[in-house]
């Protein structure tokens, strides 16, 4: 959902390489809502800290859109007016040598306006080009980017994803805004108040990514009919028996929920459960929810297999130290 914010120290000396005699499976990132593939303060820093710990592996930091925005002119001009200063300005502290400054702006555009079916689209597109990955990858998905790594393994099964890491990420989508980071508080501002106003009307639904994986438990029939991406990917208006099959085809699946989180409401979202239908009080964790008790995903059966992995680290959402990140998630990528 956010950037990272990363608070991860220069522990270079802590000792904690692998000491892994062959290279480890390519790992591909997918960054949050306002960031980009090569800022050096969080994707690049990770990208950087995973190229150190494994040595000789291969890993890839997603930059979705290429040059341009694919549908730039059809997203309303005045939510890009909103947009465009502030993405400029965090471009500019998200620099990198390897990719130009308008690359970089249209990355962290398009994680506030690509409708999320066609960047999962893409990056489809872009595992499959690349020859690295055709032996099998992990991946790791930050916030929001943990769901849409996890469609991308719903739908698209070749090359094949071996383990998924989701980090922060809302698997059963979200309710509210409360908090924003830094220099996006403004545009979630602007977010929270256009999804108060019309979550589940058609433009926003196509133009606003926040929207596609809204989730408000006192409209749940609006939720299932008019949700353009977590509904599908989340089996809520019937079974698509591939999505199930290749979901279950992970080795594991992993779910991170940062314990002092005030950005994602409800944080239960991180370990795949959520409120109970019709109040947004009450939460119920992922094993009581009809996703899982009907089995629509193959949750139950991955959990019962000792697939799935719920795991909680103290902090802020997407707060985490690098001796923790390299204590914790690491081996999975071994």
């Amino acid at each position: 959902m956010a950037a990272l914010g990363v608070v991860v120290p220069l522990l270079l000396g802590l000792g904690l390489g692998l000491g892994l005699g062959h290279a480890a499976p390519p790992v591909v990132l997918w960054h949050g809502m306002g960031d980009s593939c090569c800022n050096p303060r969080s994707m690049g820093y990770i990208r950087g800290l995973l190229q150190r710990r494994l040595p000789g592996t291969y890993v890839l930091s997603l930059r979705i859109g290429a040059s341009v925005l694919q549908k730039s002119g059809e997203v309303p001009l005045l939510w890009r007016r909103q947009f465009c200063r502030q993405s400029r300005k965090n471009a500019v502290l998200m620099g990198s040598p390897e990719f130009p400054f308008h690359h970089l702006v249209k990355d962290v555009e398009n994680s506030f306006f690509m409708n999320a079916n066609d960047q999962v689209r893409e990056v489809c597109g872009q595992l499959a080009a690349d020859p690295h990955l055709k032996g099998g990858y992990n991946a790791i998905g930050f916030s929001q980017g943990g769901q849409f790594l996890r469609a991308v393994a719903q739908r698209c099964p070749s090359p094949p994803m071996l383990n998924l890491i989701s980090v922060g990420g809302q698997h059963q989508g979200v309710f509210g805004f409360p908090r924003c980071p830094g220099e996006s508080s403004h545009i979630c501002d602007w977010i929270r108040k256009t999804l108060d106003l019309g979550a589940y009307t058609p433009a926003v639904q196509e133009h606003l990514v926040q929207a596609e994986y809204w989730h408000d438990p006192l409209r749940e029939e609006d939720y299932r009919k008019s949700s353009i991406f977590l509904a599908d990917i989340n089996q809520e208006r019937g079974i698509n028996e591939t999505y199930k099959k290749n979901l279950m085809a992970l080795k594991r699946f992993v779910m991170v929920k940062f314990l002092n989180d005030t950005m994602v409401d409800p944080p239960i979202s991180e370990w795949f459960g959520f409120y109970k239908s019709g109040q947004a009080k009450e939460t119920i964790p992922l094993r009581e929810t009809p996703l899982y008790t009907e089995d629509r995903l193959g949750l139950q059966e991955m959990d019962k297999a000792g697939k799935l992995l719920f795991l909680g680290v103290e902090g802020e959402h997407l707060q985490f130290s690098e001796q923790w990140f390299c204590a914790t998630i690491l081996p999975f990528l071994q």
